[in-house]
């Protein structure tokens, strides 16, 4: 009896301490599931500031362009923060630099498909597939690129990247592409007269002159004495037959920069152009007689230079343009020429013809022979 009572007494007491305990329990589960977290937390932040001192610092090495060394840096980046998508694509851009196209390419395909949204990576992507010559790959990476997010200024990114397919397109001589760039480009540049500049300096090299003087044009407007686009709006008119206008830009031009020789050595052909072109508007009768006169000798002395050679390709054809020349000058006087006008016609014929087949037979010409060449294109089919 007094066995059961003591075991009663014993049971009332763990009864009565098993809440005590139980919370006791929970309070110490409390405490380490906080210490646990806190732990946890100090871990991650820690890793978290690794992840960032390295990053850090291969952000700087590679804006310094010290490559190698920047790949250490973001490789020891990513070891703390292993999908850090900046990280990689700046150890992609790192590794491109120490010339690892292919595991670049690799880090940068995992990012297209996490992000294909993403302008830098398009763009990364679309300059490995030029370096490696693939062109419809690198094309599209361009377009994704220029239609792509960008994380700044949109605009600006989105234009700087249109101008770096556009250099492209040059490089592999993809002018007709270039030029509808270019155009494309044109609608979205606005009035800044550094860009409108630029876009000229493209076009004359795409060989659209006449987009290339627009551009030029309205930089002009902005900056009227800026040299580069003086210069430029001369060369453009000069290759579209625009005399006249290339003139007067040459003219600003090297008096903006009197040491810039192109510009002079192409007004100078300008001006003979001017001079020596009997069929221009406006000019009397007496000076169109005294020019063709004076266009007649340039053009003989042109095609005897050019027969001195034996090895000529073309020596039958210029021997017969030396008979045709010897044949008119008799029949040529400043007092004829200037009441006959089908002989001043006929005369500037033969000079445009001896000019055009001497450029072919015997090399580009240069001083007034050039002058008489480009007369004769500005008046061919007239």
């Amino acid at each position: 009896m007094d066995a059961d009572v003591k075991a009663s007494q014993r049971l009332a007491t763990y009864l009565g301490r098993r809440p005590v305990l139980l919370a006791l329990l929970f309070l110490a589960a409390i405490v380490f599931f906080f210490v646990v977290s806190a732990l946890s937390r100090a871990f991650h932040a820690q890793q978290a500031a690794l992840a960032d001192r390295w990053f850090g610092r291969g952000v700087a090495d590679l804006k310094a362009k010290r490559y190698d060394i920047a790949v250490l840096d973001f490789r020891s980046a990513l070891r703390y923060s292993r999908d850090d998508y900046s990280c990689q694509l700046d150890l992609a851009q790192a590794l491109m630099g120490q010339g690892k196209t292919n595991e670049a390419h690799a880090y940068l395909i995992n990012l297209w498909d996490r992000q294909p949204e993403n302008g830098f990576v398009n763009l990364e992507l679309a300059r490995i597939a030029a370096r490696q010559g693939e062109t419809d790959k690198a094309l599209r990476y361009y377009h994704n690129a220029i239609y792509a997010t960008w994380p700044d200024d949109q605009e600006a990114s989105r234009r700087f990247t249109r101008l770096e397919l556009i250099e492209y397109l040059l490089k592999i001589n993809a002018k007709a592409q270039a030029q509808a760039e270019l155009i494309a480009l044109e609608a979205n540049i606005g009035r800044d007269a550094g860009l409108q500049a630029q876009l000229g300096d493209l076009f004359v090299r795409t060989q659209d002159y006449e987009h290339g003087l627009a551009a030029y044009r309205l930089s002009l407007k902005s900056e009227p004495h800026n040299h580069a686009a003086l210069a430029g709006a001369g060369l453009a008119a000069f290759n579209l037959g625009q005399y006249p206008v290339a003139e007067r830009y040459l003219q600003e031009a090297i008096a903006a920069d009197p040491e810039d020789a192109a510009s002079a050595a192409q007004l100078k052909t300008v001006e003979d152009v001017l001079l020596m072109d009997p069929l221009r508007r406006g000019v009397s009768a007496s000076e169109r007689a005294r020019t063709v006169m004076e266009d007649f000798e340039v053009a003989g002395s042109r095609l005897k230079s050019c027969l001195a050679p034996t090895s000529s390709p073309q020596l039958p054809s210029l021997q017969t343009l030396a008979g045709n020349w010897e044949k008119m000058k008799p029949r040529l006087s400043e007092r004829v020429l200037r009441r006959d006008p089908d002989l001043v016609e006929e005369a500037m014929g033969l000079v445009f013809s001896i000019e055009r087949q001497t450029n072919t037979a015997c090399g580009t010409p240069t001083g007034a022979d050039k002058a008489l060449l480009l007369i004769a294109r500005l008046h061919e089919g007239s």
